[in-house]
């Protein structure tokens, strides 16, 4: 048997681990809450569903992701204080979030999340913990389509120019 071979979980993480784990917790606290600021934002009821989609998936993630810091002695990250709920009406109009905006900053986030994953595996030694952030990439995969396929529907995807070659241009 080679070198860290046995049960993953008996190993140690290597630095790079620790960080991506740490990093993805803070990200996921700060994601999670961030996105109940913007649900008081929301008005359309299936963007709504997403971004409390989205709450959940990070609320889970930075739970797993601290049980591993947690199992190896390692300082978790701070949590931002819950957000209030509030009414969408008693935020002035000027100063609210409009809901193509709120869908276009959250699919930036997931395709940004989707990049750490990936990064995150890749430089992983521990298959559980490479795994874990397999799971995170998988749950991104999905929700970002749903939010794609809400831009779509709701006329409020932004399309870059498109490329069409001309047709005998050779």
């Amino acid at each position: 048997m080679g070198i860290l071979s046995g049960n993953p979980k008996d190993e140690p993480l290597h630095y790079g681990e620790v960080s991506a784990v740490w990093v993805a917790s803070l990200s996921a606290k700060s994601l999670a809450a961030g996105y109940s600021t913007l649900l008081n934002h929301a008005g359309d009821e299936d963007l709504k569903k997403l971004i409390e989609e989205a709450i959940t998936i990070g609320q889970a993630e930075a739970s797993a992701l601290d049980q591993v810091l947690k199992e190896n002695g390692v300082g978790l990250p701070p949590a931002p204080p819950e957000r209030p709920k509030a009414n969408i009406e008693d935020i002035p109009a000027g100063a609210r979030f409009q809901d193509p905006e709120i869908a276009a900053s959250i699919s930036r986030d997931i395709g940004i999340g989707l990049t750490a994953a990936s990064m995150a595996m890749s430089q992983c030694i521990r298959e559980d913990i490479a795994m874990l952030f397999g799971q995170f990439h998988a749950a991104k995969v999905k929700l970002g389509g749903e939010f794609l396929k809400l831009h779509k529907e709701k006329g409020w995807l932004i399309v870059p120019p498109l490329h069409r070659e001309l047709v005998g241009a050779r």
